[in-house]
């Protein structure tokens, strides 16, 4: 019976641990096993993301097999866009325009923090960073924190990083990244 207590506790406690790997996002549990549009629907800070994914018609390919890296906005950073913007990006006749802003959110790999980090300290501070979108953005990190500064020198930083998705990793970020004008 002690070694069953004891299987019990430790089986507990694992899963505890597995569970905790993935952090919360957005009041919701970000989960493995799914892929990065199934996470993303459930959290309350990326309804604006989600209608914007949706208008651009992009559910099926972030949906697909990958891998992706997201840098996804939140609620919050889509809010400090002029106002209008956003109401004016999900129209149907700016859905070319809409996709190109989202695409260059993505990169098509899995990429973690640390290897972003490395791949800034490989590049003495500063890493190009290509994105589907046609995009190139640079990374960098400050005090482990990992930042994107956009095409027109605005910078996002990772507000939580490395949301493992079943076909690649979400980080969130607090600014809307924009391509150069």
């Amino acid at each position: 019976m002690k070694s069953l207590t004891l299987a019990t506790a430790i089986l507990a406690l694992s899963t505890g641990m597995a569970l905790a790997e993935n952090p919360m996002v957005g009041g919701a549990p970000m989960y493995e096993d799914k892929n990065i549009v199934e996470n993303a629907v459930n959290s309350k800070d990326h309804t604006t993301l989600v209608a914007a994914v949706q208008a651009a018609g992009l559910v099926e390919t972030l949906s697909g097999p990958g891998p992706f890296t997201v840098f996804a906005p939140t609620n919050e950073a889509f809010a400090k866009l002029p106002a209008g913007t956003v109401e004016t990006l999900l129209k149907p006749e700016n859905k070319d325009q809409l996709t190109k802003i989202l695409t260059c959110h993505v990169v098509a790999a899995n990429a973690m923090s640390d290897a972003i980090m490395k791949m800034v300290d490989d590049d003495k501070g500063a890493h190009p960073v290509k994105t589907v979108g046609g995009c190139e953005f640079t990374a960098m990190y400050k005090d482990g924190v990992v930042m994107i500064k956009d095409g027109q020198g605005n910078v996002a930083n990772v507000t939580i990083a490395d949301v493992k998705q079943s076909n690649g990793v979400i980080h969130v970020i607090d600014t809307v990244l924009l391509p150069a004008m």
